[in-house]
């Protein structure tokens, strides 16, 4: 992956994107509650060289040794036209050919999340969306637990709230899925992809599990607020992960954290053109358990053997000794010029990527539940 240490030329970012899209193997080290070292130095710098980046690409793309000239005849497809083929490209299959996770739903969840707009930490907006959270999921006859708790920040005591959809099993494990609803603190910033994707596909799932018969495992849902840090742009171990870092304590001391089989957290996965990286952080027999399961689907082009590394959600219970993955699309979005930026708009968003990881995702629920 390419990883911006410093600000580089324009010319020097276009070039090393131009090899990324070439195939020319490489890693991501960046941390993420968002992968915070991805990008040094405030975006608002480097926007721009990947936007140029990105430019330089398409005009290689289209110029290359391989295309034809500028003044060639072009495809007299009109760009509405264009326009309904993106669309049709982007819907989600029927719930029937996703196990019956519906793409389209995770989708609507998600629009009505970015609805509310930003939704940092202790905003009106971010009351709201843990309303609208609860209501859901007791909608769907969810057993709903909250958990406010004062976090001490850098920007002084916030209150933040975890929400989790408890679905019981026949056994004593728990099979314990996260995704965080926060938004990173920034002005008219409303996170459709960071993290409204996410949120929405785990809505769809408690959907389907909460009102389902009763499995081996226990499966919690754990809807996490305080992600994204709070003080400045750039991440910080110290000022981020909020959420997780409560509930993986509190799980300790309630004793049910041995319990926990494994963990899977979903975060920045309803982009298009989705390629989910191998987490080097995350277990490794969970993370084949889950790729093997995606080929299996028949997903191997979006679930990608190639390796990155984030800092997120999963990292508290990592700590703690229990078996976490993180399923993430940080360097697709990141090199658009999305990422952390106004332009995380729900345009950004497809169905069919919601469908495909909530699809992987729940028979990888299913495969653990046989273990």
């Amino acid at each position: 992956m390419l990883r911006l240490t410093e600000p580089s030329s324009m010319r020097s970012v276009a070039a090393a994107l131009v090899r990324r899209r070439a195939g020319v193997p490489g890693r991501q080290a960046c941390s993420h509650a968002t992968p915070r070292t991805l990008l040094r130095g405030p975006l608002h710098q480097l926007a721009p060289l990947l936007r140029f980046a990105a430019f330089g690409v398409t005009a290689l793309s289209a110029f290359g040794c391989n295309s034809a000239p500028p003044n060639a005849p072009v495809s007299a497809a009109t760009p509405s036209a264009r326009s309904q083929t993106s669309i049709r490209a982007d819907a989600a299959p029927p719930a029937s050919q996703s196990g019956g996770f519906d793409g389209a739903a995770a989708y609507d969840f998600t629009a009505k999340l970015v609805a509310f707009g930003p939704r940092p930490p202790g905003s009106a907006a971010i009351h709201k969306t843990q309303d609208y959270i609860r209501s859901e999921l007791q909608g769907f006859g969810c057993t709903v637990e909250e958990d406010s708790f004062n976090a001490q920040t850098p920007i002084g005591t916030l209150s933040m709230k975890n929400i989790v959809a408890k679905i019981p099993g026949t056994g004593p494990g728990i099979l314990l899925l996260l995704t965080h609803y926060d938004t990173k603190r920034l002005d008219n910033f409303v996170g459709a992809e960071d993290a409204g994707s996410s949120t929405g596909l785990m809505l769809e799932m408690a959907r389907l599990l909460c009102g389902g018969p009763k499995q081996r495992n226990a499966v919690w849902i754990a809807f996490l607020d305080g992600e994204e840090t709070q003080a400045s742009f750039e991440w910080s171990n110290v000022d981020s992960l909020y959420g997780s870092r409560e509930l993986a304590a509190r799980l300790a001391v309630s004793g049910d954290l041995k319990r926990v089989r494994a963990v899977i957290l979903a975060d920045m996965i309803g982009q298009k053109n989705l390629h989910v990286l191998r987490e080097t952080g995350s277990s490794k027999w969970l993370t084949d358990l889950v790729w093997h399961t995606a080929a299996r689907l028949g997903y191997g082009d979006i679930f990608l053997a190639q390796e990155s590394e984030v800092t997120d959600d999963h990292e508290p219970f990592i700590r703690r000794g229990v078996s976490a993955i993180d399923i993430i699309d940080l360097s697709d979005y990141t090199n658009l010029g999305y990422w952390h930026t106004t332009e995380d708009t729900l345009d950004k968003i497809s169905p069919r990527s919601l469908a495909i990881v909530g699809h992987v995702i729940l028979e990888s629920v299913n495969e653990l539940q046989k273990r």
